[in-house]
């Protein structure tokens, strides 16, 4: 599966989740599961939109860059609330810091010389 195809499916499902995260949240207090569902729902419509609407690798390894870190952070929220542990040691902030690169790359794209243009 290309990065583009990738970027599209992970949009509909980081969609669905936020949706269905929200809803939770909204029935159990909120808390890390809201803010794990924002995030999702922040994220699916620029996943989306990397996938559809660029060809640049540079945009497609910021989408995957994203969606990393987008799984890391809200996987970490949501073990904290479930499960009570951690993913692992520093998986939010690791998914945070993938996340804010995933937006420069994201800027730095806009930047990028186009192939073929020399």
């Amino acid at each position: 599966m290309n990065a583009a195809r990738l970027l599209v499916l992970a949009a509909g499902l980081t969609g669905a989740a936020g949706v269905a995260l929200s809803a939770a949240a909204a029935h159990a207090g909120g808390g890390n599961v809201a803010t794990a569902a924002q995030f999702l729902l922040f994220h699916a419509p620029a996943l989306l939109a990397l996938g559809l609407l660029s060809r640049a690798r540079l945009s497609h390894a910021a989408g995957i860059a994203l969606l990393a870190g987008l799984m890391l952070f809200s996987g970490d929220l949501l073990m904290r609330h479930y499960a009570g542990i951690r993913l692992f040691a520093m998986a939010a902030p690791a998914g945070g810091t993938l996340m804010i690169l995933g937006w420069l790359g994201v800027a730095g794209s806009a930047l990028a010389t186009p192939r073929g243009t020399g």
